[in-house]
């Protein structure tokens, strides 16, 4: 059966060869489409015409960009003023007050309408006077004011004035009042506004108590206004930039309306200032640009204390227009602190600007890109070049020849020197300073097939000052050194004349990889066909050799038989004969 099986064998090593073959061809595809691409990157369609800015300052934090062809030289930009964002301010303290008497004994520490909560861990405290006095969600307002009088000996009388909604520490004695220990564990004095004044005078908040709810329905968002302006289910809108943004007193939150408005087209953030207690609009724009904002009368705008001339306190601020100059000519202005080609008029050149200070931008060819893509095709070429060298090279040592995976692939050898020609020839037809890759210092070593700057000076001077020449030498896809390249990688991978998919190889290489796949295909049907032969083979011998035991062993068994009944009568008369021979003699 070993020896039947030796066809088999022998297909299965083929089929490896194959095999081995599709992974040096499809490795040869990869490194042939890096090289595709990088080629193509070459093309004219601005990466000779690439141009980078930096500023005078080194330490500068403005933005610079100078897109393609951008005029090179300097430019310096003197900016007096920022452009700002307009805003309208609402009038402070729109929140209700923390209670609405004096008496805050029903006014338990945990349900305080405060910017932030006050903290109450167990055994929670702070201290006036050097003593501590302790705190606890469940506790009122006036039990921590009766600790506070008694813990400093009835010196200091905590009380509450809710038309001010602030909180007062009086001393009476007279004494200067202390607040705060570095062992606080409840922030009670921070949250109600209590600081040290460094005198006798009494200790008064800072500001109002009271606080908007960011996340509870308007109708109980703790404002001070009621909203009334709404219809029998609480819906009500108003207008902002002639937007009409609506909302529903009984389901909707502040928190809800800020986010419908910045979501809106009326171009306008809000949010909620805790620290003074109000609301502010600011424009999504900078600039010197209005901001229209309407409601009736006892709407949401005017709870929140930002209809014009109907609360007390609402201002409106004007944006600003950043204001420059440019090489000392004529102010200008901007109404974005990005400055491009519609402020200053340099095409090309974007400069963003968050300091009111003079810088020079300078524009000039971005050498180090156009070397990053010139260098990436020489080591895409290298790379196609070496992995052709190393897949075709027969080698002899001690007179045994070595050959490699592709040596008998004539096409694939050919490919190395139809390269080595492209890259070493000249495009004809240039009228330029450029028209072969000796020209930009690029060259051969002199040992082997490999691409290398040879002369950096050459190519510096070639981007410096002739970059229009060598974006001309490579061209587009159809036209130049990348045309040239173009229409060998068209035959040998499939390539289009502007792209290639990665996973898709044709032209010659893919129709050897599906050759080759097909070879395996019919080498694994052949392979099958000798299997299922043998095994049918295999059967047969078995149960031949199987009769063959049991036709032996009959024969066994039957001569077993016949000895043992013929062999022993045999014998027994032999004895009788002589008996009786031996009996007439003596007679």
């Amino acid at each position: 059966m070993a020896v039947e099986h030796a066809p088999a064998d022998n297909l299965a090593t083929e089929k490896s060869a194959n095999t081995q073959k599709i992974s040096a061809l499809t490795t040869l595809g990869t490194d042939m489409t890096d090289l595709y691409t990088a080629i193509t990157a070459l093309k004219s369609d601005g990466t000779f015409a690439s141009r980078k800015a930096t500023s005078s300052n080194s330490s500068s934090s403005w933005t610079l960009d100078a897109a393609a062809n951008t005029a090179q030289g300097n430019y310096t930009i003197a900016v007096s003023q920022l452009a700002t964002a307009a805003t309208r301010t609402g009038a402070a303290d729109i929140s209700g007050s923390l209670a609405p008497t004096n008496d805050v004994a029903g006014l338990t520490i945990g349900s305080l309408a405060t910017t932030v909560p006050v903290t109450t861990p167990a055994g929670a405290f702070f201290t006036v006077n050097g003593q501590q006095i302790t705190v606890s969600a469940t506790d009122s307002l006036k039990d921590v004011f009766d600790r506070i009088k008694s813990a400093t000996g009835n010196d200091v009388e905590a009380t509450y004035d809710a038309g001010a909604d602030k909180i007062t520490l009086t001393s009476l004695s007279s004494s200067e009042i202390v607040l705060g220990a570095a062992n606080d564990t409840s922030n009670f004095l921070s949250v109600m506004k209590l600081v040290n004044n460094g005198t006798t005078a009494p200790i008064t908040s800072s500001g109002t108590l009271g606080s908007a709810s960011l996340s509870a329905p308007l109708i109980s968002a703790h404002l001070r206004s009621p909203i009334t302006a709404v219809d029998s289910s609480g819906n009500g809108a108003f207008l902002i930039n002639g937007v009409s943004v609506a909302y529903n007193v009984n389901t909707d939150s502040l928190s809800a309306i800020f986010s419908r408005i910045g979501a809106s087209s009326a171009g306008v953030t809000a949010s909620y200032d805790a620290a003074n207690d109000k609301v502010v609009l600011t424009s999504k724009t900078t600039g010197d640009n209005g901001m229209a904002v309407s409601e009736g009368s006892g709407g949401l705008l005017d709870a929140l204390g930002l209809v014009a001339g109907s609360t007390a306190g609402s201002t409106f601020d004007h944006g600003k227009n950043a204001i420059f100059t440019v090489n000392g000519g004529p102010t200008l202005t901007s109404t974005s602190n990005k400055l491009d080609a519609t402020a200053h008029g340099i095409a090309g050149l974007s400069v963003t600007v968050n300091s009111e200070s003079t810088e020079t931008i300078s524009v000039a060819a971005d050498t180090a890109t156009m070397k990053s893509k010139i260098q990436d095709f020489i080591t895409k070429f290298n790379a196609v070049e070496k992995y052709i060298d190393d897949q075709t090279t027969i080698t002899t040592t001690n007179g045994k020849v070595t050959a490699s995976l592709l040596s008998t692939d004539r096409d694939v050898q050919d490919w190395s020197s139809s390269l080595r020609s492209l890259a070493f020839g000249a495009v004809s037809g240039l009228s330029g300073t450029i028209s072969k890759l000796g020209d930009l210092g690029i060259g051969f070593t002199s040992t082997d097939s490999q691409l290398s700057i040879t002369d950096p000076a050459a190519l510096d001077d070639a981007l410096n000052n002739h970059a229009s020449d060598v974006a001309g030498f490579f061209g587009s896809t159809t036209t130049g050194l990348v045309g040239q390249f173009t229409d060998f990688f068209v035959r040998t991978i499939g390539a289009s004349t502007t792209s290639i998919a990665s996973t898709t190889i044709g032209g010659y290489l893919g129709t050897q990889e599906t050759d080759l796949t097909k070879a395996n295909t019919s080498i694994d049907q052949q392979i099958a066909d000798i299997e299922r032969r043998l095994v049918e083979e295999k059967a047969t011998l078995t149960a031949s050799f199987q009769a063959m035991e049991t036709a032996m062993s009959s024969i066994k068994n039957t001569q077993s038989l016949l000895t043992s009944t013929y062999g022993t009568t045999s014998a027994t008369n032999a004895g009788t004969s002589s008996s009786s021979s031996g009996s007439t003699a003596t007679g």
